[in-house]
């Protein structure tokens, strides 16, 4: 059974053909279903760049507020037999409305997340496909970006790791920690960013299998470049940070 957690006032949901939405009010009074269109947004000179890999998202630029779109698609071996499709399960399983609740939940929590702006899913039978849109955290940079232009201070490692130490201990568990999931920002603000497929549990072991993934992604992203990128060093900096009794600052609301 999927949970479905209480929202206020402002969430917002709307019947659409073949699906529904929901959506933000506080942040989006006018969002519509052409708001899940690139072509829409493109017609109307709003489309900036989109980001890279199978995830590829979308960055729009609006009056209000910067915004990221993304479709989901498939990886691996299953994308060649759909792209885009997944089993219907009911719709609070699906990927878009599970992801948006999660970051709702997160936000009112003080994580540092981005902001749900609006989610939907639309049904093709016993399959669905679904998209997001997230509030653009500005100037930020991915780790991985990061390392490709130069070394991240000893006070930056530590950062993200008292950053994750938030996260682990409310519970929180993000499927696919890599270095393109964790963004800097001015004063060593660290910022989590993709739980699609995340859900909170009950801390344990997974925490250390976070980090080891982490640690796999960091070390992926490093073996190309200049060797003072990363070493053994500015990985227990991040483990001091991780293992520090002393909380950062929350996120903006």
């Amino acid at each position: 059974m999927v949970e479905r957690w209480p929202t206020g006032t402002e969430v917002r949901w709307v019947s659409l053909r073949g699906g529904r939405m929901l959506y933000d009010a506080s942040r989006a009074r006018n969002a519509t279903a052409s708001w899940f269109d690139p072509y829409w947004w493109s017609e109307r000179a709003r489309l900036r760049h989109s980001s890279e890999g199978r995830g590829a998202a979308l960055f729009i630029d609006t009056a209000e507020r910067p915004l990221v779109l993304r479709h989901y698609r498939r990886g691996g071996f299953i994308a060649q037999l759909s792209r885009d499709r997944y089993v219907w399960r009911g719709e609070m399983a699906t990927r878009s409305v599970a992801e948006w609740m999660l970051l709702y939940q997160l936000r009112r929590a003080g994580l540092p997340v981005p902001a749900p702006i609006a989610a939907r899913y639309q049904r093709h039978g016993l399959t669905y496909s679904a998209d997001l849109i997230i509030e653009r955290i500005e100037q930020t940079h991915s780790l991985a970006q990061y390392l490709r232009e130069e070394a991240l201070p000893l006070d930056g490692w530590t950062a993200i790791g008292r950053c994750l130490r938030r996260f682990h201990r409310a519970g929180v568990y993000h499927a696919d920690l890599n270095a393109h999931n964790v963004l800097l920002g001015p004063q060593r603000r660290i910022w989590l960013i993709d739980f699609d497929r995340g859900r909170l549990r009950r801390p344990g072991f997974w925490c250390d299998g976070n980090l080891v993934r982490l640690r796999r992604s960091v070390e992926k992203v490093a073996d190309i470049l200049p060797s003072d990128r990363f070493c053994e060093t500015d990985w227990l900096a991040l483990l001091d940070g991780y293992f520090a009794a002393s909380e950062p600052a929350t996120a903006d609301g």
